[in-house]
């Protein structure tokens, strides 16, 4: 297993989902995983829990349930917010509002055409950066689905 910048095991691939499974859903046994994820066996999704918890990224209880420590979430989902059971890219909200402000400052100079061409640029570059770093990091995680 490799391991990040700041020594902790490196997760991707079904691991990586297997993680996000069980820090959306909370406490889940090991068919739970299984069948949510489509995962061929039981004996797969032992597996990828194993080494959660090997990492030290998931811990099973008593009577058989696994469950994700939210310490850990914070490495794991760099650049993501956890909204309820949600999770999306930081720069999102940062997108939005100057989504937003774009377009109300280009709805105000249509009536005052004296800084038209400063708002264009500065706002389309604004939201094309933000826009590009979202999207990219929404397709990172829609991969872990």
């Amino acid at each position: 297993m490799t391991h990040n910048k700041k020594g902790l095991p490196e997760i991707k691939g079904n691991t990586l989902r297997v993680y996000l499974y069980v820090l959306r859903h909370g406490p889940c046994e090991l068919r739970d995983v299984q069948r949510a994820l489509g995962l061929s066996t039981p004996s797969l999704a032992s597996y990828h829990l194993g080494r959660l918890m090997e990492a030290g990224y998931v811990t099973q209880s008593k009577d058989g349930r696994y469950t994700a420590l939210k310490d850990t979430s914070t490495e794991i989902l760099f650049g993501y917010t956890k909204v309820g059971t949600i999770i999306v890219p930081q720069l999102l909200f940062f997108s939005l509002l100057f989504t937003i402000l774009t377009g109300y400052f280009a709805y105000r100079a249509l009536f005052d055409f004296t800084y038209i061409r400063y708002l264009i640029v500065t706002a389309a570059a604004a939201v094309a950066v933000l826009w590009h770093e979202t999207i990219r990091l929404w397709r990172k995680l829609t991969t872990w689905n």
